[in-house]
């Protein structure tokens, strides 16, 4: 069995972070470990406090992991200070980490800072680098290229310059549009787009910490980025469109998606 390792947050509500990342590698069959950045008090509607993990613990995670069970792929996170930053682009150096899938959580859906300013810059010095992918959405591609996006033409300007500047393949999510859901590929300078349609549900929690990690669920199974991008992206289209409703009406609600293959017919729960 192919295997994955997310480097995040917690989420204490279950619906994005490490609880998000573990419950799509198993949905995508991969073994999914994890390397936990930080525990914070959150749910559907907001962050309420973060506790970082000490550079020390998350070297030792990292270590235990790549001493005993080698991932085929690593999807990286939340990963709010520079000081956690250089311990996780030392270690996937050292134990020459492959498929590895950045996603530059600096905003959480429900606005909330979840990234340190000074630290964004020790992530795309440190990480960006040895990433196979990043996966910033909108505002925090603005962020990283300082092009203010408006529609698709300031999207392909702003992840061009991202790909040039950073040298890193990167996928523009367009999950922000307010008419549809198209992403953008940029690799070696060349544009791909993936087209989607916006999925009419509220739900949306944990929804880039869910394709991230599909993406590097499908590229540990050995599939090429593209490929690996599309079967990512059908799913989480899918889990948007099953529309299942958890909770008890105070918020935002949580979905579970239903995969079935053949003879199993299996509910996973994911709040997105």
């Amino acid at each position: 069995m192919k295997t994955a390792l997310t480097i995040a947050g917690s989420d204490s509500s279950g619906g994005a972070g490490i609880q998000a990342d573990l419950k799509t590698m198993i949905t995508n069959e991969v073994y999914g470990m994890s390397a936990i950045t930080a525990l914070t008090a959150q749910n559907t509607t907001g962050v309420k406090s973060i506790l970082e993990s000490t550079p020390e613990f998350l070297e030792d995670q990292l270590d235990m992991i790549f001493e005993d069970i080698v991932p085929d792929a690593v999807k990286i996170g939340m990963v709010s200070s520079s000081p956690l930053i250089k311990v996780i682009g030392n270690k996937l150096r050292e134990f020459n980490a492959q498929n590895i899938v950045v996603d530059p959580v600096m905003v959480a859906t429900s606005g909330s800072d979840l990234m340190k300013t000074e630290a964004v810059e020790t992530l795309t010095g440190e990480l960006f680098p040895i990433a196979t992918l990043i996966t910033p959405n909108i505002p925090e591609a603005e962020v990283l290229s300082g092009i203010k996006i408006n529609n698709a033409d300031d999207m392909e300007e702003a992840a061009k310059k991202i790909n040039e500047q950073y040298g890193c393949s990167i996928l523009l999510k367009g999950g922000h549009s307010v008419n549809d859901a198209n992403d953008l590929l940029v690799k070696d300078g060349q544009i791909k787009w993936f087209k989607g349609d916006l999925v009419d549900n509220p739900n949306t929690h944990g929804t880039g910490c869910t394709l991230s990690s599909a993406i590097a669920s499908n590229l540990a199974k050995g599939n090429d980025l593209d490929t690996s991008i599309k079967l990512a992206k059908d799913y989480l289209t899918k889990a948007l469109e099953s529309g299942l409703d958890l909770g008890n009406g105070r918020g935002p609600m949580n979905h579970a998606f239903k995969l079935t293959d053949k003879e199993k017919s299996v509910w996973f729960p994911l709040n997105l």
